[in-house]
């Protein structure tokens, strides 16, 4: 008896994939435009630690994070002000396409990830032709300035204690943050390290927390979020 025959492997555009439509930027977009765009742009699989751009950097591309995850930033010396955390669907790189294309901070993948690189001509075309995603374009840059200011509003007159909390239960999965340093948690929070050990140690001697080597276990959830709510 012959082995029947597997059906051939299908595969789906971009813009099924990737739900390019799903991107406030290109919402409603008559599907031929996008398909259009799909043909002009290109694809990248690229490793962690991948920087796309730095402050001062003229920008000619906007980039589209279809997998993966990508961070944005700026370095103060040696510490890190953390401004934004992609997940995909998201688009970054757009002060390279608007005002004085020019970047005002850095981009790096922070895993293995799949970028779309669309030109910035064929972003300016669509412009002219779709005046909505003018608008859509300035809400997004407005959007995470606002982030940013009200990031920088907690880090100023918000306790320590209750923005790590809050920190460890938005990274937690089953109760477990892994994988994150007392540097990086800093990094986040815009503090110096010692700052975030000190206070990590306040929520372990409390009975909230254990330690372990890039392990931060939740003992008590139920105290640690009103300690968030501190």
């Amino acid at each position: 008896m012959s082995a029947r025959k597997k059906p051939p492997k299908q595969t789906t555009s971009f813009v099924e994939a990737a739900s390019f439509s799903s991107v406030d930027l290109f919402r409603e977009l008559p599907a031929s435009c996008l398909h259009a765009l799909e043909s002009a742009s290109t694809t990248q699989e690229l490793k962690a630690k991948h920087v796309f751009f730095q402050p001062g950097e003229m920008g000619q591309v906007l980039f589209l994070l279809e997998k993966g995850s990508v961070e944005t930033y700026r370095m103060y010396g040696a510490k890190k002000l953390i401004i934004a955390e992609l997940k995909p669907p998201a688009v970054f790189g757009e002060m390279g396409c608007v005002g004085q294309c020019m970047y005002h901070c850095s981009a790096e993948t922070t895993s293995p990830s799949r970028i779309r690189i669309i030109r910035r001509t064929d972003l300016e075309a669509l412009l002219l032709q779709y005046p909505q995603m003018t608008r859509r374009l300035l809400d997004l840059v407005s959007e995470r300035f606002l982030h940013l200011l009200l990031d920088l509003e907690a880090t100023s007159f918000r306790q320590l204690i209750p923005r790590v909390a809050s920190l460890l239960l938005a990274r937690a999965k089953e109760d477990c943050v892994q994988n994150m340093t007392h540097r990086e948690i800093a990094q986040h929070l815009r503090v110096y390290r010692e700052s975030a050990t000190a206070a990590l140690g306040e929520l372990r001697k409390a009975g909230i927390i254990t330690m372990g080597r890039k392990e931060i276990r939740i003992v008590n959830r139920g105290r640690l979020e009103r300690a968030a709510r501190e």
